[in-house]
């Protein structure tokens, strides 16, 4: 996995971080245009043939998603 790419996208999640809360059954992410771009970044790094199933991102509340958000783990199985 590329490193590199990956705290580039971390980041720039710390610039801009999203909210994700739950409403009902139901989770939601909710962030500027941005923000998705560097999520999305994060999960094709993960799910790219040079990623391993310990690879994981924590994305952590205060720094990554807001302060009132859980913490949010991309694990590769």
């Amino acid at each position: 996995m590329n490193y590199d790419l990956a705290m580039m996208a971390l980041d720039g999640l710390a610039r801009a971080p999203l909210t994700v809360e739950r409403q009902g059954d139901t989770i939601v992410f909710t962030g500027i245009a941005a923000s998705f771009k560097e999520l999305a970044r994060l999960c094709l790094l993960i799910g790219g043939g040079e990623a391993e199933p310990a690879d994981s991102f924590e994305l952590q509340p205060g720094r990554h998603v807001t302060a009132a958000s859980p913490l949010v783990a991309l694990r590769l199985r």
